[in-house]
């Protein structure tokens, strides 16, 4: 932001001396009924180029990494054994 209009945020708004008031006009202004543009950027947000078409390949194969690792995490926890709890006195009886 500008100084000035942190100074003016600040101490409120002082009227403009020339008697413009730009609020005013933007608001009558509103939208244009005819954008001469509208044709020549339309193409940005239709079909290959809409949103969703860009992020969509963005991630390519998180979907399928997901469903395999989270597989491999249910597999493991109830088909694997597991051997850190299985040998609890492996060190302290061959060792004298």
């Amino acid at each position: 932001m500008l100084a000035t209009r942190v100074l003016r945020a600040a101490h409120g708004s002082k009227p403009n001396i020339t008697g413009f008031n730009m609020r005013a006009f933007k608001e009558a202004a509103g939208q244009p009924r005819y954008d001469p543009w509208e044709r020549a950027e339309a193409w940005r947000y239709t079909g290959t180029f809409s949103r969703w078409n860009r992020f969509k390949g963005s991630l390519p194969g998180l979907g399928i990494a997901t469903v395999a690792f989270t597989g491999y995490c249910v597999y493991e926890h109830f088909f694997l054994e597991d051997q850190h709890h299985h040998a609890e006195g492996h060190g302290h009886d061959e060792h004298h």
